[in-house]
């Protein structure tokens, strides 16, 4: 006779996987209506490709060339791109050097900062002096840009007076003066370091005749003195983006130089997001039920909390330790080196504590046929569901010709990390809270390695709330995988190719 749950548990997984349709349709509805009244044109400028929002009446209005930050891409300004076209301006995004879908590297990186700051101003003034020759444009013209590119916009706000208006939303470097670049605005998350708040305060200082205030207009728009600093509640260093307090500041703030009248639409695509990839997570959970069992009960060691802090603890702080004095910029992806090298090294420490204890390491031959295809599986809709998601709305993922050999190395690098960590951590009865104990661990030692060289894994801080975001993911995923599959290798491969295929389209490529 049938347990009660035999029949709940295939119904719960069919009304979620309905619920999860309908949020992913209508998720998409709302971010396309993100564009209504928009025509969107994709073009190249030389080798830089940019997108133009512009309003379908097609009459000359005002242009807003926007850049992104450092391991960015042009998709993730979208929401200042549309907000600002709505409000009658013709936004343009485009990819950096060596971000995106830009297929010339950056060259410098972190080791040049001179030549690197050079090559990104060089690619804002072709695209500003493009933006000008465009029908739809009347040849006034303004900047914004976000983290890494703030300092770039003031840099060619200050330089080139013509600019009428530049806003920096988290300006990374304070630079300016009472009249350059003209008609200021800084944007900062409230969330955000307070050293960061601190470099926007001084740039307004000289106009302020003292300390300056968050929200007080200093100076006057008809001659570029205007300066103002505006923090956006609860808001960080990514959520300044989507915030509505940085939208209409930025609004506002164009409205006014460029005299055209006040609009109130905002893009509030964070909620459509949410629901977007809030559906594809939850689908995930009724369509890793369709996998086969390949193992009764799961492989996996399984070890308890005191035996995961021994072979997890101790590679967290020699890691770091054994690579400080060693070279990483031996890929040409910024940081991108000395991640795969972080992961491998943790990984195959960890692999031999847990020989030297006796235990065995997994063995690929026990996947067999079934397993290699449940992996096809598992990875084909992991991949084009998430990332097709991305790529149209967050962030470029779909990589160009010179990222492929990339991603390849960053997932060879990532995966004995990933598989010793799935070995330990599944199995027939895991430790509540094992998962989450050995990626604390890993973050940990990545911060260590940062304050070991600050210099030049700085930017790892920035990415360090994005690593625990998809570590919440994976190891959401990667648990309904190997408990219906029994077999953590799965999960394992899954989650090397997509952290490494992540890290190798986003991460800069910097040139030799």
């Amino acid at each position: 006779m049938s347990s009660p749950n035999s029949f709940r548990l295939p119904l719960l997984q069919a009304v979620a996987a309905v619920l999860a349709l309908l949020m992913i349709v209508v998720a998409i509805l709302q971010l396309r209506e993100t564009r209504q009244g928009l025509t969107v044109t994709r073009s190249t400028v030389g080798s830089i490709p940019i997108t133009i929002y512009a309003p379908a009446d097609g009459k000359p209005a005002p242009a807003v060339v926007i850049a992104h930050g450092f391991a960015a891409s042009q998709p993730l300004m979208q929401p200042f791109a549309t907000t600002l076209a709505r409000a009658g301006q013709v936004a343009i995004t485009f990819d950096l050097p060596g971000h995106g879908r830009n297929p010339i590297p950056l060259p410098g990186g972190l080791a040049d900062q001179p030549t690197m700051s050079e090559a990104l101003i060089d690619a804002l003034k072709q695209v500003v002096a493009h933006a000008r020759t465009l029908p739809q444009v009347d040849g006034r013209v303004a900047l914004l840009g976000h983290s890494m590119a703030s300092d770039i916009v003031v840099r060619l706000g200050m330089d080139d007076p013509t600019i009428a208006a530049t806003i920096a939303v988290s300006l990374f470097v304070p630079r300016a003066t009472t009249t350059a670049p003209r008609n200021l605005l800084i944007i900062d998350g409230a969330l955000e370091a307070q050293a960061l708040i601190d470099q926007g305060l001084v740039s307004l200082a000289e106009s302020a005749g003292g300390q300056p205030q968050p929200s007080v207009t200093y100076g006057r728009y008809d001659d570029g003195s205007a300066r103002r600093l505006v923090l956006a509640r609860a808001a960080e260093h990514i959520g300044v983006l989507y915030a509505r307090d940085s939208l209409d500041a930025a609004a506002d703030w164009l409205a006014q130089v460029f005299g055209q009248p006040p609009n109130t639409w905002r893009d509030s695509r964070g909620g459509a997001l949410a629901l977007l990839f809030g559906g594809l997570l939850l689908l995930a959970w009724p369509l890793a039920s369709r996998l086969p069992v390949l193992s009764e009960p799961a492989q996996g060691l399984a070890l308890g909390h005191r035996e995961l802090l021994q072979v997890a603890g101790l590679p967290a702080i020699a890691t770091p330790l054994l690579l400080w004095p060693l070279p990483h910029d031996w890929l040409p992806l910024l940081l991108g080196g000395y991640l795969a090298m972080h992961f491998a090294l943790y990984g195959l420490l960890m692999a031999v504590l847990i020989r030297r204890r006796g235990y065995p390491l997994p063995d690929f031959r026990s996947l067999g046929r079934r397993g290699w295809l449940s992996l096809l599986a598992v990875t084909t809709i992991c991949t084009l569901g998430f990332g097709c998601a991305l790529d149209n709305w967050v962030v470029s993922v779909m990589p160009i010709a010179m990222r492929l050999p990339l991603i390849a190395v960053m997932v060879l690098g990532l995966l004995p990390f990933f598989i010793i960590d799935e070995w330990i951590t599944r199995g027939a009865r895991p430790a509540a809270g094992g998962y989450a104990l050995t990626k604390a661990l890993l973050l940990a030692s990545l911060l260590l390695a940062v304050a070991l060289n600050l210099g030049e894994l700085f930017f790892l801080i920035i990415i360090v709330p994005v690593i625990l975001l998809l570590f919440i993911v994976f190891g959401l995923l990667g648990g309904w995988v190997g408990r219906r599959s029994g077999q953590p290798l799965i999960a394992a491969c899954c989650n090397a190719l997509l952290f490494g295929w992540l890290i190798a389209v986003s991460f800069p490529v910097v040139g030799r």
